[in-house]
């Protein structure tokens, strides 16, 4: 019955969706911490249903984890499914502080929402300029996972920075086991983890701010307690018998872990918390087969289970390695270093690469269409060449033009495109080919000019 309540409450959430979920609150306070006016949040809900279905549909999600909204598009355009929104890579070049930082949860909080939200706009400005060319051929808007770190503090952060992902449109967050303000990379030696039934509560409360907003968001528990070597408080039993009393405490008065209790810790700690979360994470120290099915074997996952496949520094090491190398090549060779690199691109574009035409990949065209539909009388000879040209082989398609035309031979295809008359404008067709002539025609009429 208290699930049905959620179902009310949550009414794009699919057949199923609450299906073995828990949560410490009623449905009661749910209705009392909303507001009068119900927002809706279409992204955050259509990317949460997108993603849910994907995970029970596929075999595995893979990603990338993209560092600009750039990367997002790119990742999209080649047929990824989602996208990873990493943490680490926010701290390194992507948060609202302006600086470079290293993985410990020490850049501004509202970072990865704003960074959320930065690839949610690439994306519908893609979708856009997609839609003005004859139509979408994608879907565009693929589900984000984005990383909430530790939370940023105790339940109310993870209240509203869950929040505030769902205003930016992610699908899916991820909340970690470690103490915030000792925050370390998954790879760095010296984690402290807070409590189990502190994690427990930030994973309700993240619950809590999705239900509120109405958005059935998926979330992710992920434990560190694999590599972690300390722990906060010794207070909640079920993690006694991981701590090492002989070994004391730490003049911070953290408690020791036992060494080499990793895994069984990360065992129990992810079967607790499973009935309040919709997925589960361990971070490991190496990528050990053996361990993952040990694992995965313990929790009950099915073929081992592993859903969600990502990569999470993939934005950050193709800017840098790819940068570095243009720079180390064009300061041997000069300009031969960079043409490669285009030549590169050209040659991409038979697999659906377009940012060749970087004019046309920002939205210089779309811009266009918008003077275009708020200007009562146009002169072709205004448009962009290269908007231009997009519209003549959008609608004549790549056969009636057996190359790219070089900038002065756009130039004269408009030049002898129109001819301005006193009535208004008036546009000469005659010299160009009769299969370019419907296209100049089609074009000007949804410029809605007389001709």
């Amino acid at each position: 019955m208290i699930n049905k309540a959620f179902y009310d409450l949550v009414r794009t959430a699919p057949k199923g969706r609450w299906s073995g979920i828990q949560r410490n609150y009623g449905p009661e306070e749910v209705q009392r911490l909303r507001s009068g006016l119900q927002i809706e949040y279409t992204l955050a809900t259509i990317g949460a249903n997108k993603l849910w279905n994907l995970l029970h549909t596929e075999p595995y999600v893979h990603a990338l984890g993209a560092i600009t909204g750039n990367q997002a598009m790119q990742m999209v355009r080649a047929g990824l499914r989602a996208i990873y929104l990493s943490g680490w890579q926010i701290a390194a070049d992507g948060n609202s502080a302006g600086s470079m930082y290293p993985d410990q949860s020490l850049y501004p909080s509202n970072s990865g929402p704003e960074m959320a939200r930065r690839i949610n706009k690439t994306l519908e400005r893609a979708s856009q300029i997609e839609q003005s060319e004859g139509g979408t051929k994608r879907d565009w808007f693929v589900p984000i996972v984005a990383d909430a770190e530790a939370g940023f503090g105790g339940p109310l952060n993870c209240f509203e920075i869950m929040k505030a992902y769902i205003e930016a449109g992610v699908a899916g967050v991820h909340f970690e086991d470690q103490l915030a303000s000792e925050k370390k990379c998954g790879h760095m030696g010296g984690k402290v983890l807070i409590p189990s039934s502190a994690h427990l509560r930030n994973l309700n409360a993240a619950r809590l701010a999705a239900d509120i907003c109405g958005v059935p968001t998926v979330i992710v528990s992920r434990t560190d307690a694999e590599s972690a070597t300390l722990l906060t408080s010794d207070f909640d039993e079920r993690d006694r018998e991981f701590i090492d009393i002989p070994a004391g405490r730490t003049p911070e008065g953290f408690f020791r872990l036992k060494k080499g209790s990793g895994l069984k810790h990360c065992i129990k700690r992810s079967i607790g918390a499973a009935p309040f979360t919709d997925l589960l994470w361990w971070e490991t120290s190496t990528p050990n087969l053996e361990h993952a099915k040990e694992f995965a074997e313990a929790v009950e996952l099915g073929a081992m289970g592993y859903k969600f496949q990502f990569i999470t520094l993939a934005g950050f090491h193709t800017l840098n390695f790819g940068m570095f190398e243009l720079a180390r090549n064009y300061k041997d060779r000069g300009m031969t270093a960079y043409s490669e690199i285009q030549q590169a691109e050209f040659e991409a574009e038979e697999h659906g690469y377009t940012a060749v035409r970087h004019q046309r990949e920002v939205g210089t065209g779309y811009f266009d269409m918008v003077t275009m539909a708020v200007t009562e009388t146009f002169n072709i000879m205004d448009l962009r060449d290269e908007t231009f040209y997009d519209c003549v082989r959008q609608f004549a398609g790549k056969q009636s033009l057996d190359c790219y035309l070089e900038s002065d031979e756009i130039s004269d295809l408009k030049k002898n495109t129109c001819v301005t008359l006193s009535n208004g404008y008036i546009y000469r067709l005659s010299v160009i080919e009769s299969s370019i002539k419907n296209v100049i025609k089609l074009f000007l009429k949804q410029a809605r000019k007389t001709y």
